[in-house]
């Protein structure tokens, strides 16, 4: 059933551009972010109560928005109203669709795929799901997941391309990259074998297309050109080599690097790189060092990053500005703040 979260009821509705609007994922749910076409600063205004939002999507078949977060998956035809997609699993960290729309993902905590039919309605029953049985397979005969993580993997990140239909990519935290061809019945690990410690903890996938993907890791920025068989280290010498997730606008990749993982992230040291040539980063020039950019999308054309305490710049005529905030009232580690310019 849908609801409207009671935050939203507001006594006097805020000067909301509805046509366009960013949607962004928090520590305690999802903020439809206001004025940023304007020079009097944003306002946040909450649409949905969700526990540390991992994922916000839309995709180009179905209409509408698609949340993963600890507490669930959640999607909302017009960023208003809400209904919660029961999946087996409560805890989801990536969700996406098939190019076709008729079939959902969502990736789970413990690292298992779930499927459902999105073409004859919303799967709010969880009777609607069904376990990826060639996915379980690949999960049961390869060793994931850390101690320091009770012992278990999730699905970070899931990827398709329109044309490649019948693909979908995974990432695993801690598992590596998967690949299958046939919409799921069949994977393929596709190993990032560099000389690096942590190169199977992966983050976040991009795929610029059908077959060039970039991996964001704990260990360095990577690029395959060729669906994963083979791997391209981006970040080279840099000392910022833990990466949370990466865009690409224009031909060019755009990744913040911090020197170790989140639990460090409030003694600063981080950086903003481009790769234009999808061989190496440079170090571009970033107002601070003490945040790293970690949510991405584009706004009229612009890159629009949103930083591990919520700070929103635009780069915009060549530099980077401050443009808002969105609220972080949780805990830094293991944050994400992503973002989507939604235009319904």
């Amino acid at each position: 059933m849908f609801y409207k979260n009671a935050v939203q009821i507001a006594l006097k509705p805020p000067p909301i551009d509805f046509v366009h609007m960013l949607i962004a994922g928090s520590d305690d749910g999802v903020y439809r972010i206001s004025g940023l076409r304007e020079s009097g600063g944003t306002t946040a205004e909450k649409l949905l109560d969700a526990e540390k939002v991992f994922r916000v999507e839309q995709f180009d078949g179905p209409d509408g928005l698609f949340v993963a977060a600890k507490s669930g998956v959640y999607y909302s035809p017009d960023g208003d109203e809400w209904t919660t997609l029961s999946v087996p699993d409560e805890e989801v960290y990536s969700v996406t669709v098939a190019p076709s729309g008729e079939r959902l993902y969502a990736g789970t905590r413990p690292a298992r795929l779930f499927v459902a039919d999105f073409g004859s309605g919303v799967p709010s029953d969880g009777e609607a799901w069904a376990e990826v049985v060639g996915f379980r397979e690949l999960r049961d005969r390869i060793d994931w997941g850390l101690d320091r993580h009770d012992g278990l993997a999730q699905i970070r990140s899931l990827r398709t391309h329109p044309d490649a239909p019948e693909r979908l990519v995974a990432g695993v935290e801690v598992g590596g990259v998967h690949v299958s061809d046939d919409g799921g019945e069949n994977w393929r690990s596709r190993c990032i074998d560099c000389d690096a410690p942590h190169t199977d903890d992966i983050h976040h996938l991009v795929l610029e297309d059908e077959g060039t993907i970039v991996a964001s890791t704990g260990s360095g920025l990577y690029r395959s050109t060729d669906v994963g068989r083979t791997w391209t280290r981006l970040d080279g010498d840099h000392d910022q080599r833990y990466f949370r997730g990466a865009f690409v606008h224009d031909g060019t990749v755009y990744a913040g690097g911090a020197p170790a993982s989140s639990s460090s992230w409030e003694e600063g040291n981080h950086a903003l790189f481009a790769s234009h040539d999808g061989k190496s980063l440079e170090r571009i020039s970033f107002p601070t060092s003490d945040e790293v950019a970690i949510g991405w999308c584009a706004v009229d054309g612009d890159v629009l990053t949103a930083t591990h305490r919520g700070t929103l710049f635009r780069h915009r005529s060549g530099d980077w500005e401050t443009v808002g905030s969105v609220p972080t009232p949780g805990r830094v580690r293991g944050r994400y703040m992503p973002l989507t310019w939604y235009e319904p």
